[in-house]
């Protein structure tokens, strides 16, 4: 296991959202906080899953040390992508972090029966999104000891 954050080498995050200004949003505040961070995305369910699964146009994509995951997704939704993920033996130690604007009881309950990692509700006000994805690269990205990924198949 390692601190993924070392600084010795990029930190790939995939980005599960279907929101072009959450996405842009989250590039700006992770391109401020941690240099080392290659962010991937995938707008929607199906996009993840073969980025995921190294499928396609995806074939040579980096295998993420951390997702991030909306649950309303267009084409497959989070919680369809999240048991995909946890079912897979190749995908299930990836940390996968539910992103969300819902904060139903019903979503969080069935996101940790799915085994999300950790289960954040984005805010509305801007400043308070920019904190907590901060506090994500300060938590996940620094902190956290991961076991690492192998990179490339």
């Amino acid at each position: 296991m390692t601190a993924i954050g070392d600084n010795t080498m990029a930190i790939h995050v995939l980005l599960v959202e279907d929101s072009p200004g959450d996405v842009r949003l989250t590039q700006e505040v992770f391109r401020d906080a941690n240099k080392a961070i290659h962010l991937d995305i995938a707008s929607d369910g199906i996009e993840a899953m073969a980025f995921l699964r190294r499928e396609g146009v995806h074939v040579h994509a980096y295998r993420p040390d951390l997702i991030l995951l909306d649950l309303n997704l267009p084409k497959m939704d989070g919680r369809e992508v999240l048991a995909h993920i946890k079912e897979d033996e190749s995908l299930k130690l990836i940390p996968t972090v539910v992103l969300t604007t819902s904060d139903s009881e019903a979503d969080i309950v069935r996101s940790y029966q799915l085994q999300a990692n950790c289960y954040l509700t984005k805010p509305v006000q801007l400043d308070a999104f920019e904190n907590l994805v901060k506090s994500i690269n300060d938590f996940w990205l620094t902190k956290a000891k991961l076991p690492q990924q192998p990179k490339t198949g």
